[in-house]
């Protein structure tokens, strides 16, 4: 009994392993449970897509694809966006099942692109750029020669488009799944023995895109991309046919194949063969598509097949160690192919005939990548202006990685008005186009100029409800440089807008402070006698019956300066003459407004220095007081100041000087300087070498003098007497500053030591060389140096107000010429004033990019817009006040020509206001008595900011380099012009319906 009980457990325990055998075979065979598992799964892994910010969404930690698509990177490129005025208006919502899946470390089932990159459109909608890698794909299975997917499919996953059974798992083949597994076995008992992954097209697709670096590290790793295949397999249901189609086209387009120096990482067999064998696929597809059933092609036909036929089976044989294969010199590849190539005609797939041709065919990669086409810079300007302010959003700095991003920018750029203005632009290059647009005359181009170095640059925006947007962004240099950005520009008068605006700024904080005090308390106040702006606004506010903002603003404008060029300015450390680009206004007499509307320096020299002078005695703690007082220690911390700070200024002079020449180079260079005595010699000695010995010394005298010392005695004396004497002493008896001798020891005993690293070493040294500052008997000198910080520290807060308004350098120039265009500007900063003048005192974003939006119809879809705050950083009255000055240039000013220029749809004039500038940016070398003796000149501009009513505004430039620009003479006439020939043309196409309705109220 006890026997027969054992028996029939034994048979039983045999018959369930058989069954369950069965099973298995009959799952792996039909696929039946896997795929009511899997699309079970599946059919609850969803996501939509809507307005706002979404908690339930999770982004890929790993993988090629997420990485290069941005999807990895997302989370960080929301923060970024979000610290710049961004926000989210429309967010993936992933299903709990999809974020289930993602936190188990699956891949989503969702639609994967093969295809993707950067697409920036315009306000319209119009598409600008669009990138896409890899460039060459097939978008159906039908378009696939199946000449191809007969190869692929022999080569990688043999029984993928099996028609049976229908529910197929692509992600599994038993066959290799079987001979894997016991493979693996036989390695865990014999490492050296080699074995196979069993992978099919369906994982390894998984393993490249989302597995980390593309690679299967354990069998972790394995499972999570055959469970992830699985459920991309059964997403739509069961039958997985139309599923495992499109396998075949989503190997095909995105294979990696090794990267290429001048076309960078190869993904898809389209962009292999261009990349690696310099092949068209359109051509290579014609070729695989004609099967001669027809007619049998010719010899010539026949190789042309069988070369391209070669070229692609390579390709997907190289994919298992493309570096290896397609980076190297290629035999082993060739090999390969060639193997497959017999076996694939021993086993029907292809006749004998192609077999024996593609035999006959070497296998050569290209040599170099075909040229390229040069991209018209001129052209793409504006747009190439958005991807880089998009890279710059994103901190994504090469344009490489930023093409490669799944992101759709949209711009408030008219493309329609864009296109319009580059092609009036780059047509000026031609006689007949200058002279059409009125641009040949006096203060404009002379007859006969030749127009080829002349740039021209425009920029237009549109005041938007919430952003000043960018419509319009041309020139017509064909280069990537944009002189409306990037360029430190002489623009001349221009300076003046930015003058007037910080005069009337203090003119409403003086008001702010002191309209509401009454009668008594005014009288009580005492401005300083160098305070002449303070003076008359205590005087105004005492005289006037209605002390509104408005009115003393005006009233401002009504002040009178001489515009006389008699006088001499001490500023910037030196002594000054301005003159008048008209001297006929030399020996007048005008308001503020007069000189505005006529550009007359001289009264913007004293305006400024009123400026000045106002942020140096005007406030409760002026320097007045300092002056006056030799016993305030505030004195001793500014003396302490300039002599670090001139000290400085010397130290960086000399490093520039001797900066990589040896001790012996250095030591002459110093001692050619020093007219030769033995004291001199001495203390450039023993100050460039403390050390030195008696030899020395007597060495250098014989050297220097033709004689030594003479005796031992002489050299002591020598040594005893200039040895012991101080930095400041030292130089003095050499007759050299004491800090370029200081250097010279320095840089001999560190040669290679930077300026930072002197300027660290010399504090003591700097204060010492102006020890006879600090003592009191030189006041005078002292208030002369105290006077250039008090000047500098004014400009300092001058220089922050005009970065407030959108100035865009670090410095200004400490100087009243400043006032004038001294310190340089750029054309879109001068356009931001403009704007915060024409929305009344606020700062608004500008719109160069309003939207992003990110993954579109993909789990990670993320939409932001901009939507940043606006600033009030000027009284709406001053705002008013410097409209109505920049009118009045239009209506009686410089810029008169464009009177009644704009009209409407009524044909009512738009008034039209601006600021015209006209600068040279020279080179000077001065004398030692501060003559110039020579001059270049670098760059001629001329440039007019400008409103057109109260909805567009920005800048027009002409600009000519060097070595051209000393030949050139007209004036900001020109760009005036220009407006008045180009702007009426731009208005209507601007004006037109269906552009930027989202930026504006």
């Amino acid at each position: 009994m006890a026997r027969f009980r054992t028996v029939f457990w034994l048979g039983a325990a045999l018959a369930g392993v058989v069954a369950l055998v069965a099973f298995a075979v009959d799952e792996l065979k039909t696929s039946r449970l896997q795929s009511a598992l899997w699309h079970g799964y599946a059919r609850d892994a969803r996501f939509s897509v809507d307005a706002g910010a979404s908690d339930a969404i999770r982004f890929p930690q790993s993988g090629p694809y997420d990485e290069r698509l941005g999807y990895r990177q997302l989370p960080d490129y929301i923060e970024r966006l979000q610290a710049q005025g961004y926000v989210l208006t429309r967010q993936a919502r992933m299903s709990p099942r999809l974020i289930e899946l993602h936190e188990r470390g699956l891949f989503g089932p969702y639609r994967e692109k093969n295809q993707a990159g950067l697409t920036v459109r315009d306000c319209r909608a119009q598409t600008l750029l669009r990138t896409r890698v890899p460039q060459r794909v097939y978008e159906r299975f039908e378009e696939v020669p199946p000449l191809l997917v007969n190869a692929l499919l022999f080569v990688e996953d043999r029984h993928l488009l099996d028609a049976q059974p229908a529910q197929r798992n692509p992600a599994i083949d038993p066959e290799r799944f079987a001979k894997a597994a016991l493979e693996q076995m036989h390695r865990a008992l014999d490492a050296t023995r080699p074995a196979s992954g069993g992978s099919t097209l369906a994982t390894q697709i998984e393993k490249y895109r989302h597995s980390p670096q593309g690679r299967t590290a354990s069998v972790g790793d394995k499972l999570r991309q055959m469970a992830s295949a699985s459920l991309r397999a059964y997403q739509d249901g069961d039958d997985t046919l139309a599923r495992r189609r499109q396998i075949v086209v989503d190997y095909l387009d995105t294979v990696p194949l090794a990267a290429r120096p001048g076309f960078g990482e190869v993904h898809g067999l389209g962009d292999g063969l261009w990349a690696w064998y310099g092949r068209d696929l359109g051509e290579v597809n014609r070729l695989l598509a004609d099967t001669g059933e027809e007619a049998a092609p010719s010899d010539e036909a026949l190789r042309r097949q069988a070369e391209a036929f070669k070229q692609a089976l390579s390709l997907m044989i190289a994919q298992r160690r493309p570096s290896q294969h397609l980076l190297g010199k290629g035999e082993g590849l060739a090999r390969l192919t060639d193997s497959y190539l017999r076996l694939m005609a021993d086993a029907g797939h292809i006749a004998p005939a192609l077999r024996d041709a593609a035999l006959a065919v070497p296998l050569q990669r290209q040599a170099e990548l075909p040229t390229a086409p040069r991209p018209d810079f001129v052209q793409r300007k504006a747009v190439n202006a958005s991807r880089t302010h998009v890279a710059t959003l994103l901190d994504v700095p090469r344009a490489y990685d930023l093409e490669r991003l799944d992101l759709e920018a949209e711009t408030s750029l008219d493309n329609e008005a864009q296109a319009l203005a580059t092609n009036a632009l780059t047509r000026l290059r031609t006689p007949a186009a200058a002279k059409a647009a009125g641009l040949v005359g006096d203060h404009l181009l002379d007859p006969g100029a030749n127009l080829d170095p002349v740039i021209y640059s425009f920029t237009l925006y549109e005041r938007g409800a919430h952003a000043n947007l960018l419509r319009v962004q041309a020139d017509n240099i064909d280069q990537p440089f944009d002189v409306n950005q990037g360029a430190r520009l002489d623009l001349g008068s221009t300076a003046k807008l930015r003058t007037l605006v910080s005069y009337l700024e203090l003119v409403a904080e003086l008001h702010e402070r002191w309209s509401g005090l009454d009668a008594p308390a005014l009288s009580a106040l005492k401005p300083s006698d160098r305070d002449a702006l303070g003076s008359w606004a205590r005087q105004y506010l005492l005289r006037a019956k209605d002390r509104s903002l408005a009115l003393m603003l005006e009233a401002a404008m009504q002040r009178r300066y001489s515009a006389s060029q008699g006088e001499a300015f001490f500023t910037g450390g030196g002594l000054h003459r301005f003159e008048n680009f008209d001297r006929a206004h030399a020996d007048a007499s005008m308001t503020v407004q007069q000189a505005f509307k006529h550009s007359v320096n001289l009264v913007f020299i004293r305006l400024m220095r009123d400026i000045v002078r106002h942020r140096m005695f005007g406030s409760a703690d002026d320097g007045q007081r300092l002056l006056q007082d030799p016993a305030d220690p505030r004195r001793r911390e500014m003396l302490a100041r300039f002599a670090d700070r001139e000290g400085s200024a010397y130290l960086a002079r000399f490093h520039r000087k001797y900066k990589g020449k040896s001790a012996a180079e250095a030591e002459a260079l110093l001692l050619r300087s020093v007219r030769p005595s033995a004291p001199r010699l001495a203390s450039v000695l023993f100050t460039i070498e403390p050390e030195a010995g008696d030899a020395q010394l007597d060495q250098l005298l014989a050297r220097k003098l033709g004689r030594g010392a003479g005796s031992p005695r002489a050299l002591r004396a020598l040594r005893n007497t200039y040895a012991g004497l101080s930095l400041a002493d030292r130089g003095y008896v050499a007759r050299v500053h004491p800090l370029e001798l200081w250097l010279v020891g320095y840089l001999r005993r560190h040669p290679d030591a930077s300026l930072a690293q002197a300027l660290d070493a010399s504090p003591r040294e700097r204060q010492e060389v102006y020890a006879w500052l600090f003592k009191t008997r030189h006041k005078s000198a002292q208030d002369r140096r105290i006077r250039e910080l008090l000047e500098l520290d004014a400009f300092a807060q001058v220089h922050r107000s005009w970065q407030r308004l959108g100035y865009p350098f670090a410095s200004l120039t400490p100087s009243y010429a400043s006032a004038i265009g001294a310190s340089g500007d750029r054309p879109a900063a001068l356009a931001e004033l403009m704007g915060i003048l024409v929305n009344d005192g606020a700062r608004l974003p500008v719109q160069r990019v309003g939207a992003l939006h990110f993954a579109r119809d993909t789990p990670y879809e993320s939409r932001l817009e901009q939507r940043g705050p606006a600033l009030q950083v000027l009284p709406p009255e001053v705002a008013a006040t410097a409209r109505r000055a920049l009118f009045s240039v239009v209506r009686e000013g410089t810029a008169r020509r464009l009177k009644s220029t704009f009209v409407d749809g009524d044909g009512r004039a738009i008034e039209v206001g601006g600021k015209t500038g006209t600068g040279d940016h020279r080179y000077e070398l001065r004398g030692r008595g501060g003559q110039v003796i020579a001059e270049r000149k670098i760059g001629r501009s001329a440039t007019f900011v400008f409103m057109i009513g109260d909805r567009y505004y920005g800048t027009i430039l002409a600009y000519v380099r060097e070595p051209h620009a000393a030949r050139y003479r007209f004036t900001s006439a020109l760009p005036v012009q220009l407006l008045k020939s180009l702007g009426p043309q731009l208005l209507p196409v601007l004006q037109r319906n269906g552009c930027g309705e989202n930026g504006r109220s």
